[in-house]
């Protein structure tokens, strides 16, 4: 016991070894210690009845809660871990604005990191989270089949996934309609007269990387087109996988006459090999991008784009994990939101009227 423990019960004329614990408030009321630590936390979720006697066995014993302990409850309350996978990309700006009113509007407040796609680095922001004691964590899975949320069951601390899945969806998660947004954008594609339509996703092991490819089958499928396994490149959904992806697909021959890039940092890069090797967008490639970002509207040609809702899916998150926190206990829930297909001058071809394609 603390000298400072001591000195408060003599000061009171009572013998340090009876410096009342929360378990003798609990044995006295009746009730678990973490009944008592909720109701001197102000938590509402115990009766009335049993909040007041809580309070007033509190009262009678003159106990009094650990300060650091209480400071650390309060922390604990106040504070979510938000993991992203890229914080430079501005796909996330949104989205994380989208959580952070979420938090605020409770009265909680975001620590944000960024893996950068890296399963070690995510690992270390999981331990973390941990260390910081936070109600709960929204993470965006580096990879749906490797991120190790285990860590964080036996603390019982609450976790969303957004934007990806986990294996085995076991934890609540929120994403938008993949398939849907990217075969809507190879299906206009091939409305517009494209053949031989080469797709750049991202990493295998992210699951809007498989999604998005899965729904570019789909398309060509839905069209009668034979998929063409020489026209699919795997990039890291950054801008200098985007550039060598469509650098690397311009050495096929015969060449694709479209293109879609599965987000928009790659597809910065694919138009940045385009430029460079002297293709015209769209007279000789046509081009569709997932994610609608501010500067597809400023680009010319203006860039057709699947739009994501994404502060909703920052804020059904922020929800979701609010939920969790406050107690819901139920099986994990599964949101999937729409997309929308913008269309735009980068994918309007006339083909009969198009450039020649050089195949040289």
């Amino acid at each position: 016991m603390s000298s400072s423990g001591n000195e408060r019960a003599e000061a009171r004329g009572r013998p340090a070894a009876l410096v009342p614990t929360i378990q003798d408030v609990a044995s006295a009321a009746g009730v678990s210690t973490s009944t008592v630590s909720r109701v001197l936390s102000g938590s509402r979720r115990v009766t009335p009845a049993i909040a007041d006697r809580v309070r007033m066995i509190a009262g009678e014993l003159d106990y009094r809660p650990h300060t650091m302990a209480r400071n650390l409850r309060q922390r604990a309350s106040s504070t979510w871990g938000l993991i992203i996978s890229d914080i430079q990309n501005q796909f996330y700006t949104a989205m994380v604005r989208g959580i952070e009113d979420g938090a605020r509007s409770g009265g909680c407040s975001l620590i944000v990191c960024s893996s950068d796609e890296d399963l070690r680095k995510e690992a270390d922001y999981i331990e973390l989270m941990i260390a910081e004691h936070v109600a709960g964590v929204i993470i965006t899975p580096s990879s749906s089949l490797d991120t190790d949320l285990g860590p964080l069951r036996p603390r019982r601390i609450p976790v969303v996934a957004v934007d990806r899945e986990v294996r085995g969806g076991l934890v609540d998660t929120v994403v938008v309609d993949n398939r849907a947004g990217a075969r809507a954008a190879v299906t206009h594609l091939v409305a517009g007269g494209a053949r031989r339509i080469a797709c750049i996703t991202g990493p295998p092991p992210a699951s809007t990387a498989t999604e998005r490819l899965e729904g570019y089958r789909e398309a060509l499928a839905l069209a009668d087109l034979a998929p063409d396994p020489i026209l699919v490149r795997h990039a890291d959904f950054k801008q200098q996988g985007g550039y060598l992806a469509a650098h690397d697909l311009l050495k096929v021959r015969p060449l694709p006459d479209a293109l879609f890039v599965a987000n928009n940092l790659m597809t910065v890069g694919a138009l940045e090999a385009l430029a460079e090797a002297g293709f015209d967008v769209p007279d000789h490639i046509a081009v569709a991008s997932f994610d609608e970002m501010y500067w597809t509207e400023l680009v010319r040609p203006r860039l057709t784009t699947v739009a994501q809702p994404t502060y909703e899916l920052g804020r059904h998150a922020a929800r979701l994990l609010s939920e969790r926190i406050d107690g819901y206990a139920g099986p994990p829930r599964l949101i999937v939101l729409e997309t929308a297909l913008h269309v735009r001058d980068s994918s309007r071809r006339d083909l009969a009227q198009a450039r020649p394609v050089r195949n040289s």
